[in-house]
């Protein structure tokens, strides 16, 4: 009897601090982001942040725990390139050059390094942590000749709570795309899709975009009933 005594009082102990190292004050945030986009493919190779144009987007994240979270997002953005100054020398000494605004759906899982949040200070969180994301989405661009193809995100970030209820975060992410369109936006004239004539292949020649994106987003869904195991 005293055997079975201790060990329902252990399960129920262990049931009970599962309980509160899952349990956030609130599931989910939303909220909205702005920054800046830049492409890199056939007219910029190397260079970050070369033609950033402007970015904005909504965020809906499901927090599971401290440390996981899944994360949508809706991002309208801008990118540019042009061949000229990069160093190729192109056939009949072409310069080409492009504009288009994108549009991306997508969702990532995150990782965070630090338990987040502003309570629980005996399981040692904190309102601050670093974090790392991958996922995948869709990308959509405008201009005479439409873009499609799906991404892989793959980025870095870090979030604060800057009081309760309100989060402010800082992202730096590669989109990956698969294939050499992004950046070919007419249907006449000469292709950006592949100036110098190589061959394409799974990692050369496929275009990329980066988003560097300041957030701020609103939490809610309390996680008030503990019967239910929310």
């Amino acid at each position: 009897m005293r055997k079975q005594l201790f060990k329902c009082t252990f399960l129920f102990i262990f049931s009970l601090f599962s309980f509160v190292v899952r349990a956030q004050d609130y599931k989910y945030e939303i909220g909205g982001m702005t920054g800046g986009s830049f492409y890199m493919g056939d007219a910029n190779k190397t260079s970050l942040y070369k033609n950033t144009g402007p970015s904005i987007g909504a965020i809906f994240r499901y927090n599971h725990d401290f440390r996981w979270s899944l994360k949508s997002n809706l991002i309208l953005g801008h990118v540019s390139g042009s061949t000229e100054r990069t160093g190729d020398a192109l056939p009949f000494n072409s310069k080409v050059s492009f504009s288009r605004n994108f549009y991306e759906f997508g969702g990532q899982v995150e990782f965070n390094f630090f338990n987040y949040s502003d309570k629980y200070a005996y399981l040692d969180t904190k309102r601050w942590t670093p974090y790392v994301l991958l996922g995948v989405g869709m990308t959509l661009g405008s201009g005479e000749e439409k873009y499609f193809s799906m991404n892989i995100p793959v980025g870095i970030g870090l979030k604060y709570k800057l009081k309760e209820r309100i989060n402010i975060g800082f992202e730096f992410s590669f989109r990956k795309l698969f294939d050499d369109g992004f950046d070919v936006t007419s249907k006449t004239g000469f292709s950006l899709s592949n100036p110098l004539g190589t061959n394409n292949s799974d990692i050369k020649n496929k275009d990329w975009y980066s988003l560097t994106l300041i957030s701020i987003t609103w939490d809610f869904g309390a996680r008030c009933n503990p019967c239910l195991n929310e």
